[in-house]
């Protein structure tokens, strides 16, 4: 469903939220900055809601990433009877409890250990992630849409951020990156693994939610 602001009753909203909606108009109509804009306005905030609920800042991190890929995914199906950031902070929250519950059901670390042990991060995942030769999907980051992915890198917290950049805008190897950031390269692969994935799902469900 399409929303267009003339056409709804926006008494209800705040001038944040009506705002919103003008966003959503762009960003359904195609406008790419307009999912930058609505990503840059409530990531802070879905962040540390779900660094709360799951206390592992690189989690809340990848969560923040996941929700608000399914909300692009889905923006079409949003109606402004409520405010945008209400139906976004629900898909946040479910996403997570599904994590939370997917997590508690596993016999073992979703990643084998813990983000906050670099040392020990990822060792299993080394050896099935590619050294340095960029494969078909990175290259796609590196070659299309690359304002985009800088726009939503550049909302990414300090660490991530770094280590995207470095690996695909300066096209440092893994090794570059680890030696750089003072990482375990094990560690170093994993998370730009994993941001690859973020960022790819990302442009994809923008792509979805702009052909629908």
């Amino acid at each position: 469903m399409e929303v267009n602001p003339n056409e709804v009753n926006t008494d209800n909203l705040s001038e944040k939220a009506k705002y919103d909606l003008v966003l959503i108009e762009r960003a359904i109509a195609g406008d790419e900055k307009a999912y930058s804009e609505l990503l840059g306005r409530y990531k802070d905030a879905i962040y540390f809601m779900l660094l709360k609920m799951v206390n592992n800042k690189w989690d809340a991190e990848d969560l923040t990433l996941e929700a608000f890929g399914k909300a692009f995914k889905s923006i079409k199906q949003y109606t402004p009877n409520y405010a945008f950031s209400t139906w976004l902070f629900k898909i946040a929250t479910n996403n997570c409890i599904d994590f939370i519950r997917k997590r508690k059901a596993s016999t073992i670390s979703i990643d084998g250990s813990t983000y906050d042990d670099p040392d020990d991060s990822y060792a299993s995942l080394t050896s099935a992630l590619p050294a340095s030769t960029p494969d078909p999907e990175e290259s796609l980051i590196k070659a299309q849409n690359i304002r985009l992915v800088q726009d939503v890198v550049a909302k990414l917290k300090p660490r991530y951020r770094k280590l995207v950049e470095l690996r695909y805008f300066k096209e440092y190897s893994y090794e570059e990156v680890a030696q750089e950031l003072n990482l375990p390269l094990g560690t170093v692969k994993a998370q730009l693994f994993r941001a690859r994935e973020l960022l790819l799902n990302i442009m994809k469900n923008m792509a979805e939610a702009n052909k629908q």
